[in-house]
């Protein structure tokens, strides 16, 4: 498994009622095994979360699930991360 760091920016059509599923959905996440680190940014632009993925694309496949992306809320970037 790789690690994916998932970035979310804020867009000008930020919902805020999609916080809380934005929320559930890493938990779902975390009991899965899949999400290592998660939080916000403290000037409230976005936030970033690291996770684990087979590959890119199902790296990509996740973070686009994501209700902040899927609402628009959001726009969602994957970086594949060689952190040690």
């Amino acid at each position: 498994m790789q690690r994916y760091l998932v970035m979310t920016i804020r867009t000008p059509q930020f919902q805020t009622s999609v916080i809380d599923a934005h929320y559930a959905f890493l938990d779902r996440l975390r009991q899965q095994g899949k999400l290592e680190l998660a939080g916000p940014f403290s000037d409230k632009s976005g936030g970033a979360y690291l996770i684990k993925a087979a590959n890119l694309d199902e790296a990509r496949a996740v973070a686009f699930s994501d209700p902040v992306h899927t609402t628009n809320s959001s726009d969602v970037t994957v970086y594949e991360w060689n952190a040690t």
